[in-house]
Order: structure tokens, then C-alpha cells, then sequence
């Protein structure tokens, strides 16, 4: 298999399903753009004319309802947002609407309809442009929502979604964008609901998703440096939520770390933490960890945010002290604070190469 980038997955998926399915549309702010959503759209409009990728105005709740009218008519629509956060004006049409309609004619009629929104932290944004709302969302019941963490995943599951007959929030991280992976050049779909391992080990589950998957999987590089080897779960589908996988490597392992790109407080880990606890607790031999965001908004100095946004390091250093090496932790501490206070972290990693 050829690599290609996160952002090209998404627009291959989407060209890919367009030119099987007539039903298929992408709206969007920007969509039709020279820059295309991060490069996620660049050149459909010129491939299936305006009638089937086009810009819309900024009335995000109204633009909804256009989808939520012509997907119950048989279309399938795509709307996407650069942001998530502009989506919270949508959220009426969405909750009281497109979750709701399958449910309330007795499962007889659908809303096949994908919403693509934009998360994510970097260069300052701030607390509207930077904020994680997958665990609002599936607190909804009639959603799906998934969080891809590489270019495989982003394409098959971007399929999966278009292909589902109700509502799927597919949620891609910005830093991911530019990240590359091995994709094959035919269309394929990953089943919504299966989350993915990305390594196996013995000693600790960490449980992860979105772009902390990629932090997890440096943190377990490190780790296996100290002979601790690491069940990584890429949960991949938010909700439905893959528990068998979850539980067994619990179950196998004993100590878990639930690595979350949002809000602590009653939170996407405060679930994985509760179902952990319901269904494996015997096999516990440690409290479960969270590392999430702290229960404050996203702060837009560098300086604040180097000390907001969970890292590998983190990861790292919650790890060892489970495995009680709490030596090498404190000295990993020590190195985090003082990269801390020393240069902005708020930026991608070296491996990123960042969509602006």
C-alpha cells in the first residue's frame, strides 16, 4: 500500500463514495475554498460541479436542517465544519431532529447524514476555537460518533459513516491532518463500534483516541524501554463503544490509564472509568488513571497551555508509577516542568506538520 496523508484519506473517501453514490453532497464553509478544509476537499467541486460540493452561509442551524430535510428524501449528505465549536449553533436541529427521527416513526424512516467537525488544540486558539465535545454528543442517544487517529482509519470509517442510514459525528483532529499512514487506493469501510489495538503487552491497558492515540503510542515506545510492555486501545468509535475489547485487556493486564482529549468532569474516561469498575472491577490491581484536560477553559498564552495539554509524557509518567518505578518518574517530572516553563508546547510535534 501506498502512504498517504490523514487530510488525502478524507478526500479520497469522500471522491470515492461521490462517484458510486449520486446521493452523496458536501456542504460546507470553505468547502470549495483553494485550501479545501485542510485540504479535505480540494477539487470536488470541480469534479461534481456546484450542485454537489458547494459553500453555505453561515447559518449553521438552518444549513442543518436543509441536510436533516434532504437526507429523510433519500440524499446523503456531508456537512462539515472548521471548527466544532461553530457547530454549536446546529445543536437544535441536530438533538431535537436528525437523533430523534428514526427513533420517533418506529425505526421505519432515516437520516442518512455525516457531520464533519474539526477539533483541536495549537497556535493559541483559545477557548472557542479549541474545544472537545464528543462526550456531549454521546450523551445523545441516535448518534454515532467516531474519532479516527490515522489515515487508514479516517478513510474506512468516513465510508462506514456515509454508508450508515442515521446521524454520525465524525470528529478529526487538525494535528492529524498531515500525518501520513499506508491506505489502499480501493474503497473499503471500518465497521463503526470495533475499536482497534494498536500494541499488545501485559503490564498496563491504555485506553485512548483521537490524536492522543498518537501521544499514547510515543509514551509506549518509551516505555518499552523499561521492559513494560503496553496494551495501547485506539477506541476509534466513541459511541457505539467497543466494551468486549476494552474489558478483556482490562481483565488481562489489571492497571489501566484512559487517556481523554477533553474535560475530566463527567467526561468520555468518567464512562470508560465507570464501565472498568462495573464489569472489571476483581481484576483491578490499581486505581484506574485518567489524563484528561483540566475542568478549566483552553487558554490562549503559550505559557498557560503548556500546562493544559495532556503529552506523551504524561502518559509516561503515569505509567511508570502504576508499575511503582517511581524513581524514573520523578526524574521524567522534572524534565517535563522544565520544559514547561522554558518553550511553547502549544504547537505540533515535529512529526506534525500543521495545516496553516
Amino acid at each position: 500500500m501506498r502512504k498517504i496523508t490523514f487530510a488525502k484519506a478524507i478526500l479520497e473517501a469522500t471522491d470515492q463514495i461521490m462517484a458510486i453514490d449520486k446521493s452523496v453532497y458536501l456542504m460546507g464553509l470553505g468547502v470549495p475554498d483553494p485550501k479545501g478544509i485542510f485540504g479535505t476537499t480540494v477539487g470536488l467541486q470541480k469534479k461534481y460541479s456546484e450542485k454537489r460540493v458547494f459553500d453555505m452561509p453561515i447559518s449553521e442551524n438552518a444549513m442543518t436542517g436543509v441536510c436533516i430535510g434532504s437526507a429523510i428524501r433519500g440524499m446523503r449528505p456531508i456537512i462539515t465544519h472548521q471548527r466544532a465549536d461553530f457547530f454549536f449553533l446546529a445543536f437544535d436541529q441536530l438533538i431535537n431532529n436528525a437523533s430523534k427521527w428514526h427513533y420517533m416513526f418506529a425505526n421505519q424512516m432515516n437520516v442518512p447524514m455525516v457531520v464533519r467537525l474539526i477539533v483541536g488544540q495549537g497556535w493559541g486558539q483559545g477557548p472557542q476555537h479549541s474545544q472537545s465535545i464528543h462526550s456531549m454528543l454521546a450523551h445523545i442517544p441516535g448518534l454515532k460518533i467516531v474519532m479516527p487517529s490515522n489515515p487508514y482509519d479516517a478513510k474506512g470509517l468516513l465510508v462506514s459513516a456515509v454508508k450508515d442510514n442515521n446521524p454520525v459525528i465524525f470528529i478529526e483532529h487538525r494535528w492529524l491532518h498531515n500525518i501520513e499512514g499506508f491506505v489502499p487506493e480501493d474503497i473499503y469501510e471500518v465497521e463503526i463500534g470495533k475499536a482497534k489495538k494498536i500494541s499488545t503487552g501485559n503490564d498496563i491497558t491504555i485506553i485512548s483516541l483521537s490524536n492522543m492515540t498518537f501521544e499514547a503510542w510515543k509514551a509506549v515506545s518509551s516505555l518499552e524501554k523499561e521492559n513494560i510492555s503496553v496494551d495501547l486501545i485506539d477506541v476509534r468509535s466513541v459511541k457505539p463503544l467497543d466494551k468486549d475489547m476494552i474489558l478483556e485487556s482490562v481483565k488481562k493486564t489489571g492497571k489501566v490509564i484512559i487517556v481523554d482529549p477533553d474535560w475530566k468532569t463527567l467526561g468520555f474516561s468518567s464512562e470508560i472509568m465507570a464501565l472498568i469498575c462495573e464489569e472489571a472491577f476483581s481484576y483491578l490491581k490499581k486505581p484506574p488513571v485518567r489524563i484528561t484536560y483540566p475542568d478549566r477553559f483552553v487558554p490562549t498564552s503559550w505559557t498557560l497551555s503548556n500546562f493544559y495539554y495532556p503529552s506523551s509524557k504524561e502518559i509516561e509518567i503515569k505509567a511508570l508509577e502504576l508499575m511503582d518505578k517511581n524513581s524514573f518518574a520523578a526524574e521524567l517530572k522534572k524534565k517535563l516542568e522544565k520544559m514547561r516553563s522554558s518553550q511553547p508546547l502549544d504547537t505540533p510535534d515535529k512529526n506534525f506538520k500543521g495545516p496553516f
